[in-house]
């Protein structure tokens, strides 16, 4: 939309010459960084932006829209005379008028058919949990895994819940007890607890649920006010927008977060690209020199508790999963992970790939599709994470990545425990800068060698 924005009002015009097509990409180029970094600041594209009245969206629309033309303003003063720049009024009309149009007319309207983003439990079957999940299906972005209850409800609370679900023709499920809450947490990932209790009755029961939160680093809500309001408006929408008080384990950084993902994108679609080459050699000399697959595909925990396929290139011989059990006696790490500095199922060339983290390049595909970032704690393997003790656990509050303050302290000639402590450091003073210190400080270590296992 940009490109036709700069392109095609000078095309019609007919002015355009092949000369121009050079200057005119590098114009092209200033106002897509523009955009995508006012966008990100803003938040446009959150997964909560949809909800947004349209007089909201038109407002954020023209504010960037005003970004790129403030930035071409500038270019017109600065550039030599004869440049090709587009019009200002003629970017302004077309850029403002066709994003509206776009995002009015169908980027909105399929942004609320896209299934539910956030997966959230309530905590209470009263009347409080039943109208806070319905008030939470009705949103459209969060879906409620499950209710526990409290001590001081009943059956009959219960039974209506369920009829509430069932007029939607949805299914309740029943979680077990609020004493029971680490457990469920343990065995079902979700984004945020919404605690449904407005009774002072309940305290003890609501103050136990904050600390298993809090150690586990997940989201937790609680009621702003004691009962649920249906036409009534807070003064200050912004507060309490879903009559919650909404509280995380650390600073919320919302702008530098969606600069961080931004970063992800671009940083792993670049590498992917670079490195084609090189990975195509890998791949050809693991076929060449060993039987099976050329990538190995493993089961990691990843944001929330999360399960997906964490890619590598296959360093080991093929039943190396089999055979860990048989090595379990001579792991030379504390704590629940396996690391052994001369693995016998490791190949030739697999320590050769391992050594310089040649065969971690695949997982530049998870860093795009979203699973991984290219900072963060390693994503640990669903074996390792059952045995993690409760504050252990808070390490998956954030995304897994590529490198961390781990690897770049000694990786492997590190104890377990204090891998954690260091995980958790880098989750308690997270920052973009901080991420951008590590990645920098990765680069010897990879080239090196120094620490793998």
């Amino acid at each position: 939309m940009l490109v036709a924005a700069v392109f095609v009002p000078i095309w019609w015009s007919g002015s355009l010459l092949p000369a121009q097509l050079r200057p005119l990409a590098w114009v092209t180029g200033a106002i897509i960084s523009v955009w995508v970094v006012t966008t990100a600041s803003l938040r446009h594209y959150a997964s909560f932006a949809y909800e947004r009245e349209v007089i909201d969206e038109t407002a954020m629309i023209t504010i960037m829209v005003f970004a790129v033309v403030t930035m071409l303003a500038l270019l017109h003063l600065v550039a030599p005379v004869g440049t090709p720049l587009p019009r200002i009024p003629h970017l302004l009309v077309f850029t403002w008028t066709l994003t509206l149009l776009l995002r009015l007319s169908l980027f909105r309207p399929c942004a609320k058919r896209e299934p539910p983003a956030n997966e959230v439990m309530v905590i209470g079957t009263s009347p409080i949990g039943r109208l806070t999940a319905q008030d939470l299906r009705r949103r459209g972005r969060h879906q409620v895994v499950g209710h526990l209850s409290f001590s001081t409800e009943n059956d009959k609370d219960m039974a209506l819940l369920r009829r509430n679900y069932a007029t939607e023709g949805l299914d309740c499920h029943h979680l077990g007890e609020a004493s029971q809450i680490e457990e469920v947490l343990r065995a079902i990932p979700v984004e945020e607890v919404y605690v449904a209790s407005a009774a002072r009755k309940n305290d003890d029961e609501v103050q136990h649920i904050i600390r298993v939160c809090e150690r586990f680093g997940i989201p937790f809500a609680l009621p702003a006010c004691s009962f649920r309001l249906e036409r009534a408006q807070p003064a200050d929408r912004k507060a309490v927008p879903d009559g919650y008080l909404h509280y995380h384990h650390t600073e919320a950084k919302p702008q530098q977060m969606a600069l961080k993902r931004l970063f992800d994108i671009v940083a792993s679609g670049l590498a992917l690209w670079l490195l084609l080459p090189l990975m195509l050699v890998v791949i050809a000399l693991i076929k060449l020199t060993s039987r099976g697959p050329i990538f190995f595909r493993q089961q990691r925990v990843g944001l929330s508790g999360r399960v997906f396929n964490m890619l590598k290139f296959r360093s080991m011989v093929v039943n190396a999963e089999e055979l860990k059990a048989e090595l379990a006696g001579l792991n030379e790490q504390s704590g629940p992970v396996f690391k052994m500095r001369n693995d016998p199922r490791v190949s030739t060339l697999g320590r050769f790939l391992r050594k310089y983290s040649i065969d971690e390049l695949p997982q530049l595909v998870n860093v795009l599709r979203g699973d991984m970032s290219v900072v963060g704690p390693r994503p640990p393997v669903v074996e390792e994470v059952a045995k993690y003790e409760a504050w252990q656990r808070r390490r998956l509050s954030v995304r897994p990545g590529l490198t961390c303050i781990w690897q770049v302290s000694g990786r492997s000639q590190i104890s377990f425990e204090e891998w954690m402590y260091l995980d958790m450091q880098y989750i308690d003073h997270w920052s973009l800068s901080q991420d951008f210190n590590l990645i920098w400080r990765t680069l010897p270590v990879v080239l090196t060698g120094r620490g793998a296992s």
